[in-house]
């Protein structure tokens, strides 16, 4: 590996592949190295599924089980949203208690997977181990550093959090991994088999519902929830130590603020899963859909949010579909639906030579349009859009969850070993790669006291003799259906086209093609690739032992699934032209 001699040269690096949830990813980049911060970044995504293509022609009410096998860590939440859109082609709605089972999965499912990823994956950036090879003079101050909650947690100092995070080694690390075999566990209590649910279909579950099952949940829920008393501040700890070691650090992975949460997790009392009433339940939702621009909130609608998707082709490996037919030109309010819109998309892939100028990867451009922009939201990982979004809109309100406008209040009731325990999260100033983390945390919290509600919910729903789970359908001959709800790492969406009584078009739309798209028709960077470019580098390594790590921590924030393999590579020394670019926080967000 060699580098230019010249530290006012450009040098090429690149980290491939970044395992992630559709296939593998690349991110390719320019580094100036004399003003210390990545000046370009490409994403890539290597491999090609093809999902929407083999759906079509198939019996509708197997598109749960088909689209659950995209993913190996989140398939339960393609199918819940795959069942969402079939409960709307159907005219089905499912009993309460069916609702609050499947409600009760969802919520382990966010706990177990932002557990494992948090403190045993993206835990690991921020880890003794690392920090001494990246940063050395980081980790000195660290352990010299006392936390400010450490009567809450344990550890005294910061560098003792961090080696604690050392992989298989640190104790935190150990009981993270406890903790997900349980959280696991109250998965499969509720929807059979992890990740591809059994026990999951259109119009309810065919869990057996009795007392026993929800008290065999609610204990491992309460471990969970005293494990969230402690992990809560720790990471604040943490988190808040590296910006006050390394000032400017808030840019890393930051970029403006333009986050889309599609909402999750329905209220049965007000959801009817109908298009024309969708709006209504949609706010009704325990996560609140949205879209944040810049700090305002500009929707909470579900109609406006399905109508704004757009699939711009970009620089990716397809053909457009400009010439092909539409298949829905009106939703069912009367609405113009656009060409660009996932009912009407056509995957038609053309494979190619990887050539930045033209077309590098195989995830298209899913943009939001809000009358005049298409805009390039990203989910924050997922945690981040939903806190913010369910924060402005203030409508989430139960016996643990009270969103004020400007924060999410949590409250943890009394567990065995610790008392009651409220914590807020605010709003922050930034849209960056701690704040990713740092929201990551709060929601597992979130989602432990939500979980909370489910239960009390689905007891009363037995002690009240309501014991049914599932209500039976009839599949029409033709429809057109959208199911929203949020994968762990962010919006989800499924939507249906029914004709004959066989799928015509079928195209989910995870997190990751939002979070990973190339640039687009406009010329628009990827949220990836938009929050690389934006990162300086603070790295203590010259460039022939360069890591990465601030890059790797601007990435691996927006929960790419499981970056479990990267291959670095440096350039061979080529000199690039010198590109001298403005600063890209001068301007006002």
């Amino acid at each position: 590996m060699t580098t230019s001699k010249d530290d006012g040269d450009l040098v090429e690096m690149s980290w491939d592949p970044i395992t992630r949830i559709v296939g593998s990813l690349g991110i390719y980049t320019k580094i100036d190295f004399a003003q210390k911060q990545v000046v370009e970044c490409h994403s890539t995504s290597s491999i090609f599924r093809g999902y929407s293509i083999f759906m079509k022609g198939k019996d509708p009410r197997d598109a749960h089980f088909i689209t659950s096998r995209i993913c190996g860590i989140c398939g339960d939440n393609h199918a819940t949203c795959s069942v969402y859109a079939q409960n709307m082609a159907y005219g089905v709605r499912p009993p309460h208690l069916g609702e609050w089972i499947l409600n009760l999965g969802e919520a382990a499912e966010y706990m177990f997977d932002h557990n494992i990823f948090q403190e045993n994956l993206v835990g690991v950036d921020y880890c003794e181990r690392m920090v001494a090879e990246t940063n050395p003079g980081v980790l000195e101050l660290a352990n010299r550093t006392e936390s400010p909650h450490a009567s809450a947690h344990g550890y005294r100092t910061i560098g003792d959090i961090m080696r604690s995070l050392n992989p298989l080694e640190g104790e935190f690390y150990r009981e993270a991994l406890q903790v997900s075999r349980y959280t696991r566990e109250m998965f499969c209590l509720m929807e059979g088999r992890h990740v591809h649910p059994s026990t999951l279909y259109p119009g309810g579950v065919g869990t057996v519902a009795t007392v026993q099952l929800f008290t065999d949940y609610l204990t491992r829920l309460m471990r969970y929830v005293e494990f969230m008393k402690k992990v809560v501040p720790m990471h604040d700890d943490l988190f808040d130590f590296f910006y006050e070691a390394l000032p400017g650090y808030e840019n890393v992975g930051r970029r403006r603020v333009l986050l889309g949460c599609w909402g999750s997790l329905n209220d049965p009392a007000h959801c009817d899963f109908t298009y024309e009433n969708m709006n209504a339940w949609g706010r009704k939702m325990f996560v609140t859909p949205g879209v944040v621009v810049d700090g305002k909130l500009l929707t909470t609608s579900l109609v406006d949010i399905n109508l704004g998707i757009r699939i711009l082709l970009g620089h990716s490996f397809y053909e457009d579909w400009e010439d092909q037919e539409m298949f829905v030109t009106r939703d069912p309010l009367g609405n113009p639906v656009d060409r660009r819109h996932p009912w009407n998309q056509h995957t038609i892939p053309r494979p190619a030579k990887r050539d930045f100028d033209d077309k590098y990867s195989w995830t298209m451009s899913p943009r939001w349009f809000d009358g005049t922009d298409h805009l390039a939201l990203d989910t924050g990982g997922g945690p981040l859009a939903r806190l913010w979004s369910t924060a402005l809109a203030g409508l989430v309100q139960t016996d643990y969850i009270r969103a004020t406008g400007n924060s999410v209040q949590i409250v943890l009731p009394r567990t065995v070993a610790r008392p009651e325990t409220a914590f807020e999260w605010k709003i922050p100033r930034w849209s960056n790669a701690l704040e990713r983390n740092r929201a990551r945390t709060y929601f597992q919290a979130y989602a432990a006291a939500l979980a909370l509600t489910f239960c009390q919910k689905a007891l009363s729903e037995i002690r009240g003799g309501n014991t049914r789970t599932w209500e039976p359908f009839t599949v029409p001959d033709d429809a057109v259906s959208c199911g929203f709800t949020e994968a762990v790492r962010g919006v989800l969406s499924h939507h249906m086209v029914i004709r004959d009584g066989r799928i015509a078009n079928y195209h989910p739309y995870p997190p990751t093609p939002w979070n990973g798209s190339v640039r687009d028709s406009f010329g628009t960077p990827g949220p990836y690739e938009d929050a690389v470019q934006n990162t300086p580098i603070f790295e203590e390594n010259p460039p022939e032992n360069f890591k990465g790590i601030d890059i790797m921590r601007a990435v691996r924030s927006f929960d790419p699934c499981l970056p479990c393999g990267v291959h670095m590579s440096l350039g061979t020394g080529k000199v690039l032209r010198k590109l001298h670019t403005p600063h890209a926080f001068n301007a006002e967000y």
